[in-house]
């Protein structure tokens, strides 16, 4: 399955300029929050393809004006081309915003979720890197334990996050592998044969 995915984007260049050729093939765009809801309406539109969409510690402006034609798989699992994903948008609580967390809090939210889980999951898309995983320095950009436990307990073949933006670290990687789940860093614009 290839998909386009992408988080922490918020350039207007792409839509004033945007060449489809790279795109070519694509199935399904994946955002991993933090990107203008104005970029995800025109990529569904032009590539018509569906767009799934998680919530980014920024996207406040989702709740009221969710961006049309596109799916919101935050706190849900769905299944797309015979593969299960689950969705958990936010970050860690750093400053009380509506689309932060405490840890207990986003243990909350999988745990909700345990039913549907029991059946597997294949991909997973966050918002939020794994505790320990492609995390930033301060505060703000530190990852979940909890992440950690789904990836320990449900083996899923990759783990797609945004948040750490690329240039925050100087040559960060942007994939990683833990317990055989490929951990990919998706900020910016990525193209993946998943």
């Amino acid at each position: 399955m290839k998909i386009l995915a992408l988080a922490d984007f918020e350039s207007p260049i792409l839509y004033e300029r945007f060449d489809a050729t790279p795109y070519k093939g694509v199935e399904a765009v994946i955002s991993c929050g933090d990107v203008l809801p104005e970029l995800l309406v025109y990529l569904t539109t032009i590539l018509n393809v569906p767009v799934f969409y998680i919530l980014g510690n920024h996207d406040e402006r989702y709740i009221k004006e969710p961006p049309e034609g596109c799916d919101n798989i935050d706190g849900k699992i769905i299944k797309f081309k015979d593969k299960k994903i689950l969705g958990l948008g936010g970050s860690i609580r750093y400053s009380g915003g509506p689309l932060q967390y405490t840890e207990k809090e986003m243990s909350w939210r999988i745990r909700k979720l345990y039913f549907q889980l029991r059946k597997g999951i294949d991909i997973i898309v966050t918002h939020a890197p794994p505790f320990g995983i492609h995390e930033g320095d301060d505060f703000s950009h530190k990852g979940f334990k909890s992440f950690l436990f789904l990836i320990e307990r449900y083996r899923p073949a990759y783990f797609l996050h945004g948040h750490t933006h690329m240039n925050y670290k100087f040559r960060s990687s942007r994939i990683t592998e833990y317990k055989g789940t490929k951990i990919i860093n998706c900020s910016g614009i990525i193209v993946l044969d998943l």
